[in-house]
């Protein structure tokens, strides 16, 4: 009995005692319900036997004895209840049996007590462990949805209680762990950052750890470490240099060499207000890192569209956002704007996890998405309408546009539209950086050609299988040359958050800048 409670607990006792007894075996609480219970017996007793069992703890319920012995029909009723802490009910051990009851069974089951008391007290301290760590863990995952979605205020209160306090400003890490590592990986990350890193499990992708770090959490001497360049250079080789700006670097190679098969993208230092950015920018180093044989990499210096966009930008954010920002739903238990906001913020992001990501069943989200293509009067089926939304939101959440958008007289001027914001000088230089990596292929129409496989996936709305067939290739030849296209841009494609959307932008703005100068 010992050596089952060992290596089995309480459900292995049970087994063993079920075929002792040569019939069924469970444990019920006070109202009768069945927590486990195991028969092994071949005469068919099963559901009937569980229930036999429950009406019998209900009969002796409040009677203080240490057995009771009960004859049903052709089968006898032996409940023997467990000791239990005094602030809390035991349960008690049932076994329904045929009679002849085996001999010497009453004393077994008096002996199996101690056993099966021990395993479940041990079993039941562990349960709640997890609905503790559950708990925690489904926290922090609230915590990093609230960063994300900007509301800083709410965070700080919910992270009050689950330390360490938040920091600003920080660096974000996206680390992919090895198949079933990802609890060893967030034990090392905690140990390696000092216990001063926000960790999170990713509630979209089951490999993944987000780790918000200090951006100052170690500028001391040794915080060095090879940096793998952004797409503001192009040169993703993972030799940009040694780094002493923080934790950010050097934390990534320290990850990546302490866990085998580990993989780890860091972002830039940002305010805490942009963890956002400061994400998507992990995501993307992340891609390349996977190619890289140091297995981590960190997003080179890129200017974000939000910010280049300016006040122009912000009055067209504004006005393209408004009809979703000012809704008010007709029944108080439909989702409202702030919901629909978060609702297509995730989505842009994450694509169909944004169900994983928001905790909603996929009809729901779809019913939201309607919604929001009706208000905004966009089919968000279209990857340009796509990356509107998804520009005008980052121009929103970005403080520095928002502030410079005082409107002065009483008849302000008439918002831009999305090719305006693009035919700008600064969006033009900032289109010309994002393809700079692939500069020299630009004149080219082959299809090999780089620059015309990242142009056909976009105009084929990021669809792989549509871009094979415009292409003449195949869908995994497709993803190949996207898997370059990764590396050579320092951004990822294939899963989201994509840099498509940025993409997009950037060959719009200067097909329109052709465009101008052809005329």
């Amino acid at each position: 009995m010992y050596r089952l409670a060992r290596s089995g607990g309480s459900r292995e006792l049970l087994r063993w005692v079920s075929g002792r007894a040569a019939g069924w075996a469970g444990l019920l609480d006070g109202d009768g319900t069945v927590l486990y219970g195991v028969v092994r017996s071949a005469d068919g007793m099963g559901a009937g036997a569980a229930a036999l069992a429950g009406e019998c703890v209900r009969e002796v319920a409040g009677l203080d004895a240490h057995s009771f012995s009960f004859d049903r029909g052709a089968h006898t009723v032996l409940l023997f209840p467990l000791d239990g802490p005094p602030d809390s009910t035991a349960p008690a051990l049932a076994v329904v049996a045929p009679r002849p009851l085996p001999e010497g069974l009453p004393v077994l089951l008096a002996d199996v007590a101690m056993p099966l008391t021990m395993c479940w007290a041990a079993e039941s301290v562990e349960r709640r462990r997890r609905r503790v760590d559950l708990a925690e863990s489904r926290g922090r995952e609230a915590v990093l949805h609230l960063l994300m979605t900007g509301q800083l205020s709410i965070a700080h209160q919910v992270a009050g209680a689950l330390k360490p306090t938040l920091p600003d400003p920080v660096r974000v890490y996206v680390v992919e762990c090895p198949v079933g590592g990802r609890d060893e990986v967030m034990r090392i990350c905690t140990r390696l950052s000092g216990g001063r890193s926000w960790i999170v499990r990713c509630p979209v992708y089951s490999r993944h750890v987000i780790l918000v770090v200090p951006a100052d959490a170690d500028t001391g001497p040794g915080a060095g470490g090879s940096a793998a360049t952004g797409p503001d250079t192009g040169t993703n080789d993972g030799t940009g240099g040694n780094e002493g700006d923080g934790v950010g670097q050097c934390l990534g190679a320290r990850v990546a060499d302490a866990v085998a098969g580990c993989v780890v993208g860091a972002g830039e230092n940002v305010p805490l207000s942009d963890t956002a950015t400061g994400y998507r920018q992990a995501f993307h180093a992340l891609a390349v890192a996977r190619g890289l044989p140091a297995r981590h990499a960190r997003f080179g210096s890129a200017q974000e569209p939000a910010v280049v966009a300016g006040e122009a930008g912000a009055r067209w954010a504004k006005a393209l956002l408004d009809p979703l920002l000012t809704h008010v739903p007709r029944r108080s238990h439909d989702p409202g704007s702030q919901e629909l906001s978060a609702t297509l913020a995730s989505w842009l992001a994450f694509s169909s996890h944004a169900t994983q990501h928001l905790k909603i069943h996929r009809n729901t989200l779809a019913a939201r998405l309607r919604l929001i293509g009706e208000l905004l009067g966009l089919d968000l089926n279209r990857l340009g309408d796509q990356a509107a939304l998804d520009l005008a939101l980052r121009v929103r959440a970005t403080p520095l546009t928002l502030s410079t958008t005082a409107e002065d007289g009483p008849e302000p001027p008439a918002p831009p539209r999305l090719d305006d914001i693009l035919r700008t000088t600064a969006m033009r230089e900032w289109a010309d950086r994002q393809l700079r990596p692939l500069a020299g292929s630009g004149s080219s129409r082959n299809a090999a050609d780089p620059r015309e496989t990242l142009r056909t996936w976009l105009e084929c709305e990021a669809r792989t299988t549509a871009t094979a067939t415009a292409l003449g290739i195949s869908v995994p030849g497709v993803r190949k040359r996207l898997t370059r296209l990764e590396s050579a841009l320092g951004r990822s494609l294939l899963q989201a958050p994509s840099a498509r959307y940025d993409l997009w932008l950037a060959f719009r703005a200067l097909d329109l800048a052709a465009a101008e100068a052809a005329r």
